[in-house]
């Protein structure tokens, strides 16, 4: 939660991250349009709010499996969810207060599918492991 509170920060705002991200696009695919450049800045953008999220979902189910033996418990997931989907909503209050950041709920919505992801992978995972 730290690095992502790291991440809403002015120096990982996207006239920071354009600053190298759109200077690598422009080298490696030099026939890009600026519009296609832009957008394909956003899409790594939004993929790492995804990336992010579903790491700290793995991470909060882990919390809250603690030392137990079973390996998969419905409650567990749940509040790996509820967690996520509140810290995202959290996170987006405080990029309110952040001058070059700004709030979103679709990037919160964004942040939230992310962790979800990772209780749908969690849950695969668990009921395809056991054949």
């Amino acid at each position: 939660m730290g690095v992502i509170f790291g991440l809403s920060t002015d120096m990982f705002s996207s006239d920071h991250t354009s600053r190298f991200i759109v200077p690598l696009l422009n080298f490696f695919f030099p026939f890009l349009s600026t519009q296609n450049v832009e957008l394909i800045h956003e899409l790594i953008r939004k993929s790492a709010h995804v990336t992010e999220y579903f790491i700290l979902g793995l991470l909060l189910f882990r919390a809250f499996r603690g030392h137990s033996y079973q390996e998969w418990h419905l409650e567990w997931t749940l509040y790996a969810a509820i967690v996520v989907m509140l810290y995202a909503m959290c996170d987006e209050f405080h990029q309110s207060f952040v001058a070059s950041r700004g709030a979103s709920l679709g990037d919160a919505a964004i942040d939230t599918a992310g962790g979800v992801f990772s209780q749908i992978v969690i849950i695969f995972r668990h009921f395809l492991w056991k054949r």
